[in-house]
């Protein structure tokens, strides 16, 4: 645990003043912005959500839309096609069941078109103030690489993290290792030269890079 803390210290002293790279201004922007987010980066979602929500920004006025509609706002981000009709359907659940308040629970988030775990997460966390770990590719890599974790999959990554970091530090820790892995832990080629943990990585030590 000592390591384990002495490495989410580090982390925080780097980026500390770093959290959501999404622009938003409501819980259901953000749900958009991160369900448009998958597979794309967060630069492009917010070249597309500066526009999409200029015009639309409620679950009310999202539904009114065609499913081509929505795409010419979202075109640039990938799996437009697919993400437009997930955002629609998702509104009408919203609107219908949840009086058009985004839900702040996990197992309801999670029954919208679209959305999975992670989404849900970053949504809990960063609109809602509760504690919880998103796994996006780069959770997944930097929290193996270091040791944070060992595991095969998203889900039991976000598990382990739950179980050796402190709960406070939860949803803050997930920015950490996000922006830890653009900037440094990168996936091809991990600038461990530049890095101020790699006498804690396992990954480094291990390679003996």
């Amino acid at each position: 645990m000592n390591k384990i803390l002495e490495i989410i210290n580090i982390l925080e002293e780097e980026y500390k003043d770093l959290g959501c790279a999404l622009n938003y201004n409501s819980p259901f922007e953000l749900l958009v912005a991160t369900i448009l987010s998958a597979q794309t980066t967060d630069e492009t979602v917010n070249k597309a959500t500066v526009l999409l929500f200029k015009d639309y920004n409620t679950p009310y006025e999202i539904v009114k839309l065609k499913s081509e509609e929505l795409e010419k706002y979202i075109k640039i981000c990938g799996l437009y096609k697919t993400k437009a009709k997930n955002i629609i359907e998702a509104s009408k659940i919203i609107v219908e069941q949840f009086n058009g308040n985004v839900p702040d629970k996990m197992e309801d988030l999670i029954k919208l078109p679209g959305v999975g775990r992670k989404t849900a997460n970053v949504v809990l966390s960063n609109a809602f103030g509760k504690d919880a770990i998103a796994v996006d590719t780069h959770v997944f890599r930097v929290a193996n690489r270091l040791g944070l974790a060992n595991a095969n999959d998203v889900l039991e990554t976000e598990k382990q993290l739950m179980e050796n970091i402190p709960k406070e530090y939860w949803s803050r820790a997930h920015h950490w290792l996000i922006w830890h892995g653009r900037k440094i832990c990168t996936a091809r080629k991990p600038k461990c030269d530049l890095c101020k943990l790699r006498e804690l990585c396992k990954f480094f030590i291990e390679n003996k890079l």
